[in-house]
């Protein structure tokens, strides 16, 4: 009882924390593009973009981190066997992200939201793109930890704990290599289909700033259909990572016949000793699910660049009705690859070292349980909470914006104001 609580919280957790971070990367490169376009050229319709979409990425930010502080907690209330047999090896790449990537990503980013108007514009952005880059950085280190923990390459395992062996075999891990090039994909796709959808919102309301508006679906657009067709690609490679290194997972999700899994069961109690080394029947729907959505953009990635011609799409609704319902399935694709990933391995925490059951923090269940609720409680407020206030934010558009508003109301001397001053992208 006490193993599937805690692996129920971590799951909860894990995923809720996962939304807040598609969003973020998603978004972070596309604010970065708009200012650096209104750096360049000085128009106050990429500003406005500017203010706009980055006040949606600093509210989701600033709740992602609060999530993520709380998810840390886990492995010490919950997972003290992971610390201990593998701390050694699986703290070193948490430890860079927290120091190398975080500390800086969130330094910057305070300094980008107090600078306005305060700072150069090259400087501005400048400061923006060391967030997003800062934020890769952290997605790097992380998926470093994970694919250790697909794959524990690297470390060596001494007396009843592993250490860290082989430095540059942990960093070029493949099972974290071909994740990561996957998750840049997927959470470029998200951050484009995002901004598409927000911005076919406001057509079909007729609100102001169309210029504004039309620029943002195009750019989205534009991120969204160069990224679907490195979703696929990336997603298809990782295959034969996971058909290497976890071969139960890959016959579980990839048909392959019932006897191919009963012969690698076989295989995994002769390697391992007794016990249940098939993943759960369930993650292959979730494999499913992934894959039908890759499929889309497999064959029509290229499609929605057709729309943008003429501005099509803006004269047509069921167009703009589409976009805006699809903005929650890049996020639904991308939860169901966490489950595959995460709960195929199972039954291992560190595959083919460190079982779960042998990770578990030697505590009652009755203390699971009630970290379970009050952590359940919390990411489900916060959740509902970042909802509400994009919602708020993205409805409202960018005249109820507040980053850079008084920087925004003082133009510099020469800066146009017109609004509708011809745009190309």
């Amino acid at each position: 009882m006490v193993v599937e609580l805690a692996r129920l919280q971590f799951a909860v957790t894990a995923g809720l924390h996962f939304l807040f971070v598609i969003l973020t990367l998603g978004l972070g490169p596309i604010v970065a593009v708009m200012e650096t376009r209104y750096a360049l050229t000085k128009k106050p319709v990429f500003e406005q973009m500017t203010r706009f979409w980055g006040q949606i990425y600093v509210i989701n930010y600033a709740m992602g981190i609060i999530v993520g502080l709380a998810l840390e907690f886990q492995f010490g209330l919950n997972w003290s066997g992971l610390s201990h047999f593998a701390g050694d090896v699986f703290g070193a790449p948490l430890a860079m992200e927290t120091l190398v990537a975080f500390f800086i990503e969130s330094t910057f980013l305070g300094i980008w939201i107090f600078g306005w108007g305060h700072l150069p514009r090259l400087v501005h952005v400048a400061l923006f793109w060391i967030v997003v880059l800062a934020a890769y950085a952290s997605v790097f280190w992380i998926m470093v930890a994970n694919g250790f923990l697909q794959n524990p390459a690297g470390g060596e395992r001494v007396g009843d704990h592993m250490v860290l062996s082989d430095i540059g075999a942990l960093v070029t891990n493949e099972s974290a290599i071909s994740a990561i090039r996957h998750i840049v994909a997927v959470v470029l796709l998200a951050g484009g289909f995002f901004v598409a959808g927000v911005s076919a919102w406001h057509f079909r309301r007729k609100t102001e700033h169309h210029l504004l508006f039309r620029s943002s679906m195009r750019i989205g657009l534009l991120v969204a259909a160069v990224a679907g067709f490195f979703v696929v690609s990336t997603g298809y490679s990782q295959l034969d990572v996971v058909e290497q290194t976890q071969p139960l997972k890959f016959a579980t999700v990839w048909t392959t016949g019932d006897t191919d899994l009963a012969q690698l069961q076989e295989q995994a109690v002769a390697e391992f000793g007794p016990g249940d080394y098939t993943p759960p029947d369930w993650i292959a729907t979730a494999f499913q699910v992934m894959t039908w959505v890759g499929g889309l953009f497999e064959y029509l990635f290229w499609l929605p660049l057709l729309f943008l011609i003429k501005n099509w799409i803006e004269r047509r609704r069921w167009l703009l009705w589409f976009f805006t319902w699809f903005i929650p399935v890049p996020f639904i694709a991308a939860t169901a690859g966490w489950l595959v990933r995460e709960a195929g391995r199972q039954p291992w925490l560190v595959y083919g070292e460190l079982r779960v059951e042998d990770a578990i923090s030697p505590v009652s269940t009755a203390a699971v349980l009630t970290s379970f609720v009050a952590f359940t409680l919390v990411f489900a407020v916060l959740a509902v909470i970042d909802y509400l206030l994009i919602a708020r934010v993205a409805r409202a558009g960018p005249d109820a914006a507040v980053l850079g508003a008084a920087a925004a109301a003082a133009p510099e001397p020469g800066d146009t104001t017109d609004d509708d001053l011809p745009l190309r992208l």
